[in-house]
């Protein structure tokens, strides 16, 4: 299992670095520059200044010094700075709480609802209740979360006032005690996080029936049955353990869809996080904020899908023994 793991980390290592090469150069190759949105707008703005403009954040060298440069720098967690003359760092650290608290709690979420409907779903396959949780699936999948989250807006927030629709904390949080900032807190982020877990809970809930289909029908488990097991043991003790074991994949895998959309949720409800900085950074072209996102991504979908080769073998036992 050591082996395993240490083999796992070390493979990390050259696949970071190759999504920081591809990304370096792709996002330098786009049209337009940092500086164009600092003298465009501006008819004084001679070539002279210009230049100077790009000398000033690095932009006159090849490309490839600039890479090694700005890896080196990485290689200290200094992603440098943006446009704004702020540490890229600071802005990250800033935003990045606020994402990873609402991707995490949509993805408990997601665990805790869609895994028992896709179970129940599968062992009364055919019934009603199946069918009555298929056509709810289907509902989510073909809402669109920008949609969503507007109705969910107006219906709590503006006709019945019951949650607020913007920000993670109320004017004058800092005066709350305890108790009334964790309700606040708690207050704003119930339609956040109901809107980021929405599409996943439909998507997983799926996924879990049919791999519980497929498990049900092997031949272990009809044995299992036919040794006078109760349907709850072969159920929940036999099928569900290797049932789980491509959703673990896609749990790996979804960390960044998480991540990713969180541009829409957190632009809609105008919370602070990565999401909102990734947009805002791309609009003005601040490549150093924009590369800094992208290598904190990076570094957490290769630790989900570490976490998920970790599952694996925990629930596996052939996999580490290989």
């Amino acid at each position: 299992m050591v082996l395993y793991l240490i083999k796992r980390i070390l493979l990390i290592v050259p696949i970071l670095l190759g999504i920081t090469l591809i990304s370096f150069v792709v996002i330098n190759l786009a049209p337009g520059s940092p500086t164009d949105l600092q003298t465009m707008m501006n008819p004084e703005v001679g070539a002279a200044v210009r230049e100077q403009l790009r000398a000033y954040y690095g932009l006159d060298k090849p490309l490839h010094i600039r890479y090694l440069i700005w890896l080196k720098r990485v290689a200290y967690l200094d992603f440098g700075k943006a446009l704004d003359h702020r540490n890229v760092m600071d802005k990250i650290a800033e935003r990045i709480p606020v994402t990873l608290a609402i991707s995490g709690l949509s993805l408990l979420i997601i665990l805790l609802v869609a895994v028992p409907i896709g179970v129940i779903s599968a062992v009364r396959e055919g019934s009603w209740l199946d069918r009555s949780i298929t056509v709810v699936v289907f509902v989510g999948f073909a809402i669109p979360a920008f949609w969503l989250a507007l109705l969910l807006m107006i219906l709590f927030g503006v006709n019945l006032g019951w949650l607020p629709i913007s920000g993670i904390h109320s004017l004058g949080y800092e005066n709350l005690s305890t108790w009334n900032k964790l309700r606040d807190l708690t207050s704003h982020l119930i339609l956040p996080v109901f809107v980021s877990a929405f599409g996943g809970l439909a998507g997983f809930s799926r996924y879990m029936r049919a791999n519980m289909l497929e498990v049900i029908r092997q031949d272990y488990i009809v044995t299992a049955r036919a040794k006078g097991l109760t349907g709850r043991v072969v159920i929940y003790r036999h099928a569900l353990r290797n049932a789980l074991l491509p959703l673990i994949t896609i749990l790996g895998l979804s960390v960044p869809g998480l991540i990713g959309g969180s541009v829409i949720f957190e632009t809609i409800f105008a919370i602070p996080g990565m999401g909102q900085l990734y947009w805002q950074s791309v609009m003005s072209r601040d490549y150093m904020v924009i590369m800094g996102g992208l290598v904190v991504s990076a570094v957490l979908t290769l630790l989900g899908n570490l976490l998920a080769d970790i599952s694996y073998a925990l629930v596996d036992p052939r996999i580490r023994l290989e």
